[in-house]
């Protein structure tokens, strides 16, 4: 039986059956990246939520951005226990949460965050995200989630990201959301006194990316770069895109069902009259 906790953690009393002593246990939280275990945004998390929560960390052993929501089958997944106790994994991101879930951690954690991203996930670039995946394959399996991303860093002010994630998941364990609900955050790369707010707003869209960039290697090999994300289009008013270019955290919710609804009795009448023959 758990009982609310006063105190300025997120936190409970858990009643014991057979001593019927109380005592208090805090929530736990699984961590994971996409910019891999070593990396400045991930460190940032561990120090801002390791006030108020248990933490497990597992992520990728190194960068594995624009991983998407891709799992590895044709081979076995090694964890290693590094020295902080974090688990580095060669996989992708929604493999360390996958596995991490599924049968390696002891105790079932009460959320999961991902991040702090080295760059923004806004509008489309959701589609690619290791850091949004990594939430997603939580959210698919059961347990709330948050992705959080510092939108274009120069000055790498991860500590103010830390700090939103922080108000976040104390503001999500009081107050659950949705299930199914999936939070992407974007935060501005400013000093958290110069943030202006908060703002609940819908995905955007860019234009399309940069051209291939092409060269040739030491060998003499042609290559191709993935070239620049584009800018943005729909970045209007509303936008995660508009909300961090006026300074303010833009926070997304997301859902893994991807039907389009409105096209649902277009395509139904769409397809009458056709056969699978």
């Amino acid at each position: 039986m758990y009982y609310p906790c006063h105190c300025t953690l997120d936190c409970s009393w858990v009643l014991d059956p057979f001593t019927n002593i109380a005592y208090i246990t805090r929530m736990r939280i699984l961590l994971s990246n996409d910019d891999g275990v070593h990396a400045d945004g991930l460190a940032a998390l561990i120090e801002s939520l390791s006030a108020i929560a248990d933490l497990d960390v597992v992520a990728p052993d190194r960068d594995r951005s624009g991983a998407s929501n891709s799992l590895t089958f044709k081979t076995p997944l090694r964890p290693q226990v590094l020295r902080n106790g974090a688990v580095s994994l060669e996989g992708t991101p929604t493999d360390c949460v996958h596995m991490a879930l599924r049968g390696y951690l002891k105790k079932k954690p009460d959320l999961v965050v991902s991040g702090i991203n080295h760059g923004a996930n806004l509008g489309d670039d959701v589609l690619y995200s290791g850091t949004v995946a990594a939430a997603m394959e939580a959210r698919i399996l059961g347990i709330p989630s948050i992705a959080v991303s510092l939108v274009d860093p120069t000055e790498y002010h991860f500590a103010t990201a830390g700090a939103i994630a922080k108000q976040l998941v104390e503001r999500v364990v009081k107050d659950p959301l949705p299930a199914n609900t999936i939070l992407n955050v974007n935060v501005p790369d400013l000093p958290l006194e110069k943030i202006r707010g908060i703002e609940v707003a819908r995905l955007g869209a860019r234009h399309s990316a940069g051209p291939m960039v092409k060269m040739r290697n030491p060998h003499g090999q042609m290559v191709y770069w993935v070239g620049p994300a584009g800018p943005g289009a729909d970045a209007g008013p509303g936008t995660d895109f508009h909300a961090v270019a006026s300074g303010c955290v833009a926070v997304t919710p997301l859902q893994v069902d991807l039907t389009n609804y409105v096209a649902f009795e277009k395509v139904a009448q769409w397809v009458t009259g056709l056969t699978a023959n």
